[in-house]
């Protein structure tokens, strides 16, 4: 046998004024959610505006030379090359050229400092080793510094972890969504590492 208080709810639920009142309810709840999302939306929205708009974002780089891995002769470099490496003091060499400390033998003739090699004016080379070395002559901070004022907030989270010079070139001149059209396609299939402050120009497809 059902309990009182079951058999009273079972009765209360067939009658339509209780359905409507319920129904009401949900509606109620329903459309105050709905406006509460979008209110925080707006909110997001705006913040992200005035952050854009009036506050300079507070990049970590540093372009003064004399980072702590020199001054204890070692080297960082771009590790991933299999026939060169480019260090953080810009020189280029072959990996095989490649000291212990990590730095290239400037005393072999084929290791060269800043090297432009594969890269057109526009900052896009074909080859990413001569893209970070070019990327890290001292002429082009002030380049990198205007790209970065200029970053678009998809583009912060990337950019505001590097600390350095070295450590924006290599972010830099990986290939990312800005190298590519349509999402599968080089927008320049040869010079596709860029270290400039815009894309690759769109070839005909």
């Amino acid at each position: 046998m059902l309990p009182c208080g079951a058999v009273l709810w079972r009765r209360l639920l067939r009658k339509r004024w209780v359905l409507g009142v319920v129904f009401g309810l949900s509606l109620v709840y329903f459309i105050t959610s709905t406006f509460k999302q979008e209110e925080r939306m707006v909110r997001d929205r705006n913040l992200l505006q005035v952050q854009e708009h009036e506050q300079p974002i507070m990049w970590k780089v540093k372009f003064s030379s004399g980072n702590s891995s020199q001054l204890s002769n070692q080297c960082r470099n771009s590790v991933q090359g299999k026939l060169l490496i480019t260090d953080e003091l810009g020189y280029i060499c072959e990996r095989k050229d490649l000291l212990v400390n990590g730095c290239c033998n400037v005393n072999v003739p084929s290791t060269k400092l800043y090297s432009c090699d594969s890269c057109l004016p526009n900052g896009c080379c074909s080859i990413y080793e001569y893209c970070v070395s070019c990327c890290l002559q001292p002429s082009k901070q002030h380049l990198l510094e205007r790209f970065l004022n200029r970053a678009a907030i998809a583009f912060q989270n990337l950019f505001m972890a590097v600390e350095d010079h070295f450590e924006l070139c290599l972010a830099k001149c990986r290939t990312s969504s800005q190298s590519v059209q349509h999402e599968n396609t080089y927008r320049d299939p040869i010079a596709k590492y860029c270290y400039g402050e815009y894309p690759p120009e769109l070839l005909p497809v």
